[in-house]
């Protein structure tokens, strides 16, 4: 299947282009050893912010509706200076924006300000801020439009453990005929933030077909025929075994079996 990926539409062109990647670096090296492990990372693409190498953003949910968003540069390879916050203190109790307030850590210059907000709007979904409480939004550096009859889901990135790991709510788009902005939600507790690098993803999408699925249960035939292929299989593997300069035992069989299938399908 063909997506079709279109730029962030406030920044377009900046950040690197969604990927496929099996690795988490916040896994053991032994995880290397788990074929289906890094198929399932590898699912979808990985999706990036909208940021150039020398820039880098935070935002963070202090409490009783107040977030504050902060934007840095790196200008000469050496630290990170802070430009500017935006600090945004929701109504608390109804809907909306009390105070959208702009402080800058560099000399003011006319419409800096209004700038400032431009930016932070490039990379967090401002309207988004606080539905549910704490939740933030961002926004990644390309969007994508699906073949007919395929959806996209956005969710955080799997198989990435390392803690803190914000929740993330799953949303699924309609993408082959819904012009969607790649958007995926975190939810902040008081005092969490979030930083965003340009190489840093801020969630993973999987594509996926809007074709209802229907359920039948096996026959008995086709039961005992699956647990006969299922101890061939495992007797296979137990044969197959080999072992890592550390000692850790495994079974490269299911990567070999995968590789084989890949090279039929390929060959039809």
């Amino acid at each position: 299947m063909e997506v079709t990926l279109f730029p962030n539409s406030l920044r377009p062109g900046v950040g690197l282009r969604p990927k496929k990647e099996a690795q988490r670096p916040s896994l053991p090296q032994h995880a290397r050893l788990c074929p289906v492990l890094e198929a399932g990372s590898s699912l979808g693409a990985l999706v990036y912010p909208a940021l150039a190498e020398n820039e880098q953003f935070h935002i963070g949910y202090e409490g009783e509706g107040l977030y504050q968003f902060g934007y840095s540069v790196n200008t000469t390879g050496k630290q990170w200076d802070q430009v500017f916050f935006v600090n945004y203190q929701l109504s608390v109790g109804t809907i909306g924006m009390r105070k959208e307030e702009v402080q800058l850590m560099v000399p003011e210059t006319p419409g800096f300000k209004d700038s400032a907000r431009a930016i932070a709007r490039m990379f967090v979904s401002v309207d988004d801020l606080g539905t549910p409480e704490g939740a933030i939004t961002l926004r990644g550096a390309y969007n994508f439009q699906t073949a007919p009859g395929w959806d996209t889901v956005y969710s955080g990135v799997i198989n990435n453990p390392a803690r803190p790991v914000a929740p993330v709510l799953v949303t699924r788009v309609e993408t082959d005929w819904y012009v969607h902005d790649s958007e995926f939600r975190y939810i902040l507790t008081p005092g969490e933030i979030i930083t965003v690098s340009h190489n840093l993803p801020v969630g993973q999408v999987f594509f996926v077909p809007r074709e209802e699925i229907t359920y039948r249960d096996g026959s008995e035939q086709e039961i005992t025929e699956r647990q006969k292929t299922s101890k061939l299989f495992f007797n296979e593997k137990a044969a197959k075994k080999k072992k890592t300069p550390y000692g850790m035992e495994y079974s490269p069989l299911y990567q070999q079996k995968s590789r084989e299938h890949l090279k039929k399908e390929t060959k039809k």
